[in-house]
């Protein structure tokens, strides 16, 4: 290898035209030293980590000053260990995906089954990590004891109101946010057709936010739904909606935005910044939810640098807003994602793949929350971290996408691998 100090040497040799050779040659090893060091970084390598050696998810966003997060399961929960560490390593916030809809938690009218959501609350506890309680009121995921009741009006109440006291109550000072009320709003604006609007009617909204409210003070209380991130007739109606409700005097602390995103239609970020920015003009906090960008399979190099950028806007527009304070997925790892199995030929949605490496997505999420020019925020969440210290992390690449900044990859300097 040619140094910088065996130069002095070559040039006291031979004549001019030697030198001038050697010159030559010398220049021809470092071009051809620079391009190979080029084509390493515009090809970046697969990422072969079982997990990122450098700060995680969770400390880059505690620096930050906002929560990050999952909907987690309760099965892969127990039975994956590479769930389990990745989840605790990476996020401090979670939601529960499942475990507290009110099929799974209250099977029959007078039986209630805890056990899925106490070990999902309790990992969180063990792991220093926020929940998020989902859902008290939906349409969807009901038992048939409740599909198919005939009650009357004052019985239906008291079945909501019973259940709402009953859940929230039994989690009071562990579930730091409720959604109390999904998807309440139609795609054209007027209030879904549902089982509680049907038999309670529209007052049933705000029923639940004043139960929720007594049966834990404290907690913060939110309306989610989706389809309503970027501007249009569903998030005008649920933008009055809460606004209607904040002037009546009802207690409702947020807004929560799904996000389910494919690949071909992502809504403007724009559009998605411009709605936020009016939620919090009302003194509402807004989350993101429930964020996967499914993709059509298969999911090649340039859809999955695709879904990185969707993933990075959609950060950077949550971190532009003050009050935006929390960015959860619908889970994290490809192996446990509801994706395949509910839009056929799509997959691919989530940061890590179904062996938990990390994908270009988590990169681009992990260059976000470290650019140095956004401004820490909510310092009460904690945390610091020295973020891509020269001897943690090494640049592995960087891709350029329209219209956008260069994007840096980087991994660990330590790398494990798969057993």
């Amino acid at each position: 290898m040619i140094t910088r100090n065996l130069l002095p040497e070559i040039l006291k040799e031979g004549d001019l035209h030697k030198k001038k050779l050697t010159l030559f040659l010398v220049g021809v090893v470092l071009v051809v030293i620079v391009a190979g060091s080029l084509a390493y970084i515009l090809k970046p390598e697969p990422l072969e980590t079982k997990e990122p050696g450098g700060p995680p998810l969770r400390s880059f966003a505690e620096a930050r000053g906002i929560l990050i997060g999952a909907a987690v399961a309760a099965d892969p929960l127990r039975s994956d260990a590479l769930y389990r560490d990745t989840l605790k390593r990476e996020f401090n916030i979670l939601t529960t995906e499942n475990a507290m809809k009110f099929e799974p938690i209250h099977p029959s009218r007078n039986t209630y089954s805890f056990r899925d959501a106490d070990a999902i609350v309790s990992f969180a506890e063990a792991s220093d990590m926020r929940v998020r309680g989902h859902t008290l009121v939906w349409h969807q995921q009901l038992p048939s004891w409740v599909t198919s009741g005939m009650f009357t009006r004052d019985e239906w109440i008291d079945i909501l109101r019973e259940h709402i006291f009953t859940v929230v109550e039994r989690y009071r000072g562990q579930v730091y946010a409720w959604d109390v009320v999904n998807e309440a709003v139609d795609e054209d604006g007027s209030l879904r057709d549902t089982i509680w609007l049907r038999n309670i009617g529209p007052e049933y909204i705000d029923l639940a936010f004043r139960w929720a409210h007594e049966a834990d003070p404290e907690v913060r209380l939110f309306y989610n739904d989706f389809g309503g991130e970027a501007l249009g007739p569903k998030s005008d109606a649920v933008y009055n909606l809460v606004q209607d409700l904040l002037q009546r005097g009802v207690p409702i602390h947020g807004v929560g935005l799904q996000m389910h995103i494919s690949l071909e239609d992502p809504p403007d970020p724009e559009e998605v910044r411009a709605n936020i920015d009016r939620l919090v003009a009302l003194g509402l906090e807004v989350h993101i939810t429930e964020l996967d960008v499914r993709i059509k399979l298969p999911a090649t190099e340039e859809k999955l640098l695709e879904q990185a950028r969707i993933y990075r806007e959609m950060l950077e527009v949550c971190l532009s807003a003050e009050n935006c304070t929390a960015f959860v997925m619908w889970g994290f790892t490809d192996r446990h994602s509801w994706i395949p199995w509910f839009f056929g030929g799509y997959g691919s949605a989530l940061i890590f793949d179904d062996s938990y490496r990390p994908k270009p997505a988590y990169h681009a999420l992990v260059d976000v929350l470290a650019n140095a020019s956004l401004p820490a925020r909510n310092p009460d969440l904690g945390g610091e971290v020295a973020l891509f210290e020269q001897d943690t992390y090494e640049m592995l690449g960087f891709f350029k996408l329209a219209g956008s900044n260069l994007v840096f990859l980087y991994r660990p300097v330590y790398l494990a691998d798969f057993s």
